[in-house]
C-alpha cells in the first residue's frame, strides 16, 4: 500500500523529519509511506483566514494522486483503536488504491478538503500541534502494519 501524507508547512522542525522518516522507513512487505508538503499561507494580522486556509486545501488537493482514496484528519472525525485501524487498511489495501491522509495548518482543513474526504479520521479529541500529526500518523501506520503482519511491535 502506497501511502501519501500530504500535509501543510515546510518548515518542520528537525526533530519532526527525524521521527516521522524513523517510523515511515520501517515500513515492508509493500508498504511505503511518502511526505508531501505544501506551503503554508502567511499569517498576517487581519489575515482573511477563511480564504488562506481554502488556498491551503487547493493546494492539498492538487497533490492527491489521481484515484487515491482521501482521509482527512479532523477532530471532529471518526476515532479508531489501532486494531480498527489496522483492519480499515487491510480492507482499503485490497482495492489497490493509494491511500492520501490530508493534514490541515494551524487553522485546519478548508471546506473543500473535508467534501473531497472518503473517511474522516479523528487521532484524539485532543487538538495537536500539526506538525506533531506527521510523527504521530507515521507511527500509526508503522503500527497498524505491525499488526497485520504479527509483529510483536504492538501488544495487545
Amino acid at each position: 500500500m502506497r501511502v501519501h501524507l500530504i500535509a501543510v508547512g515546510t518548515r518542520m522542525p528537525a526533530w519532526v523529519g527525524e521521527a516521522y522518516t524513523e517510523y515511515a522507513g520501517r515500513l515492508a512487505a509493500g508498504w511505503r509511506m511518502e511526505l508531501h508538503e505544501v506551503p503554508m499561507e502567511k499569517r498576517v494580522r487581519n489575515a482573511d483566514i477563511a480564504r488562506l486556509r481554502d488556498r491551503e486545501g487547493e493546494r492539498l488537493l492538487a497533490a492527491v494522486p489521481t484515484g487515491a482514496r482521501i482521509v482527512t484528519l479532523d477532530e471532529h472525525g471518526r476515532s479508531l483503536s489501532t486494531r480498527q485501524l489496522a483492519d480499515r487498511l487491510n480492507d482499503w489495501s485490497v482495492d489497490g488504491r493509494e491511500l492520501a491522509l490530508l493534514v490541515g495548518g494551524p487553522d485546519g482543513l478548508s471546506p473543500a478538503c473535508r467534501d473531497a474526504a472518503d473517511f474522516v479520521w479523528s487521532l484524539s479529541p485532543l487538538t495537536f500541534p500539526h506538525p506533531l500529526v506527521r510523527v504521530i500518523l507515521a507511527e500509526q501506520m508503522y503500527r497498524a502494519w505491525s499488526v497485520l503482519q504479527g509483529h510483536p511491535y504492538h501488544r495487545d
